[in-house]
């Protein structure tokens, strides 16, 4: 018996049941809980937020991230500045799952505020608005918190909160002030979030819970904590603000009336230390996988360990952070640790007519949970669910750098990805920028549709999980290839748009942004599309 070939068309067996569950599961059922969001304790799994202040950043950028790992709209627009003499500005809710940016289906006008008079700012609208003109920059991730501090009697939905912020502000302590005093007059009726607010200067994770369903009027209970200069904090589903210093305006910004709001729902006694995350969640530590792989790598000096009953609230890293070094965070799958979901499903085989040995590890640590039920029932706890950093439900994901000493129109740049971000390239959108490319203005969540600028990435990034042992080192160096070529352009592109500005030649600036950006899109959608593709469809083809 030729041992290789058995081995071949055993996981070519796998490849091809593996692809016949994903395609009943995700196409035709695009809001089936098919990927688990939660844990086993119920905890919420979804997005991740890395924040780099200013002296932890290589060239003294400040930057953000945001990883939308969940089943929300993947359409995103450029919102122009808005003129308001008075009035009011109308909240809604049920913009996360629309199809294209006039859609209303689903979508209820919850209520108003006074409009803001004058002019608004120009901002990036994704699910989470993320950035606006002046550079200000918001990442977001849910930390859920306990289910008796929500109240959706409050008017604002947390993407709400970002518009007006990013609508209204230029810099992070006002948007943090703005966001704060709205939820507390008019009512917070989300689940627990943080947000990684930034500016070119400062960065602070601003943590939010409602307040529940008291005799009161639904309010907000808040707290805003500065990252010191010079580390770095993450964000992933469970909060991280511990001891409020009350007294220290530099470093914390809280909800008036927070101390009032903590004894009426009985999770503060008033007497003891007042430390944050304990009261607004159930889950017993201020980490999960994510944030210990994220600070222990950026210092592995301090020894930090997953047994630890805390993790610091944020980190000095060993190494000034790059821009490469969060793309790379965003494609982590912890291979080579202990926490590598698939490092029981590697096998080694031998090369046709050959002595040489291969070690291949054909399924994709991006399985979807019905094939990790099937192995595991093959062999139990061969494939644990470990939740890494990349995964396969996320909608987008964006890094964001904000650099003060360049105009704010090319200052601020959104690295944006469509579809699993280990395997997607990240297109550069501007501050600056008023157009966005041809297809990122549709939705693709809730059918197949080829105008919508995700699938030509989806597609060929779901075959390629089906053959992981031949198409991941594929993937991955066109992701090198392309990052690296980008990075190079920008750079240019960057320091001619600079020179236009000064000049008084904005307009033309701006125009160059936005034909690079529509550039790069077409190319990228391109390579996906057709020539990945074409070669993970014969590696499919042989496989079988």
């Amino acid at each position: 018996m030729n041992y290789t070939k058995t081995i071949r068309r055993a996981m070519g067996g796998i490849a091809l049941i593996s692809a016949l569950l994903f395609a009943t599961n995700s196409y035709s059922q695009p809001f089936a809980d098919h990927y688990n969001y939660s844990d086993e304790d119920g905890h919420s799994e979804s997005c991740t937020s890395i924040v780099v202040s200013k002296g932890a950043s290589s060239d003294g950028s400040v930057m953000t991230a945001h990883s939308c790992d969940s089943n929300y709209r993947t359409w995103l627009t450029i919102e122009p500045p808005k003129t308001y003499k008075d009035g009011k500005d109308i909240i809604k809710w049920g913009l996360l799952h629309t199809e294209e940016p006039y859609d209303i289906r689903r979508v209820s006008e919850k209520g108003s505020i006074p409009a803001k008079a004058g002019e608004t700012f120009r901002f990036l609208n994704v699910a989470y608005p993320c950035l606006n003109e002046k550079q200000l920059a918001i990442g977001e991730t849910t930390t859920e918190g306990k289910r008796e501090l929500v109240n959706d009697k409050g008017l604002f939905l947390i993407e709400e909160l970002e518009r007006v912020a990013l609508e209204r502000c230029d810099n992070a302590r006002d948007a943090i002030r703005l966001m704060g005093s709205l939820a507390e007059e008019y009512g917070y009726g989300d689940w627990g979030e943080c947000l990684t607010v930034i500016d070119k200067n400062e960065a602070w994770f601003f943590e939010i819970y409602g307040t529940g369903k008291s005799g009161k009027k639904p309010g907000a209970m808040w707290v805003a904590q500065r990252i010191p200069e010079g580390e770095v904090g993450v964000s992933a589903n469970v909060p991280k603000i511990g001891v409020v210093e009350f007294d220290k305006p530099e470093k914390f910004m809280y909800s008036k009336d927070l101390k009032e709001r903590a004894k009426e729902l009985k999770i503060w006694d008033g007497k003891s230390e007042f430390k944050f995350y304990p009261m607004v969640t159930t889950y017993g530590k201020n980490f999960m996988w994510r944030e210990y792989m994220v600070l222990s790598k950026l210092a592995p000096s301090l020894g930090l360990k997953y047994t630890d009953d805390e993790m610091p609230f944020s980190v000095v890293p060993d190494e000034k952070v790059t821009p490469e070094r969060m793309f790379a965070f965003y494609r982590e799958t912890f291979a080579g640790t202990e926490f590598d979901p698939i490092k029981d499903l590697k096998i080694a085989v031998k090369r046709r007519n050959s002595d040489i040995t291969d070690t291949i590890a054909p399924i994709s640590p991006f399985m979807p949970n019905n094939v990790r039920t099937l192995l595991n029932t093959l062999k139990p706890d061969v494939a644990p669910r470990i939740r890494t950093i990349a995964v396969i439900q996320c909608s987008y994901s964006h890094v964001l750098r904000l650099r003060n000493w360049l105009p704010d129109e090319i200052g601020g740049v959104a690295y944006f990805s469509f579809d699993n971000p280990a395997q997607s390239p990240r297109i550069p959108i501007y501050a600056g920028q008023t157009e966005l490319p041809d297809g990122f203005g549709v939705c693709g969540q809730h059918r197949y549709r080829k105008d919508a600028a995700i699938w030509d990435f989806r597609e060929t990034n779901r075959l390629a999980t089906v053959c992981w042992d031949r198409s991941e080192k594929l993937i991955n160096e066109a992701v090198a290839s392309y990052e690296k070529e980008m990075m190079e352009q920008t750079a240019e592109l960057e320091k001619k748009a600079a020179e236009l500005i000064k000049e008084g030649k904005k307009d033309e600036a701006v125009k160059m942004l936005n034909d690079y950006c529509k550039k790069t899109s077409a190319s990228q959608r391109y390579t996906w599309r057709e020539d990945l593709k074409a070669k993970i469809m014969m590696y499919l083809v042989r496989s079988l």
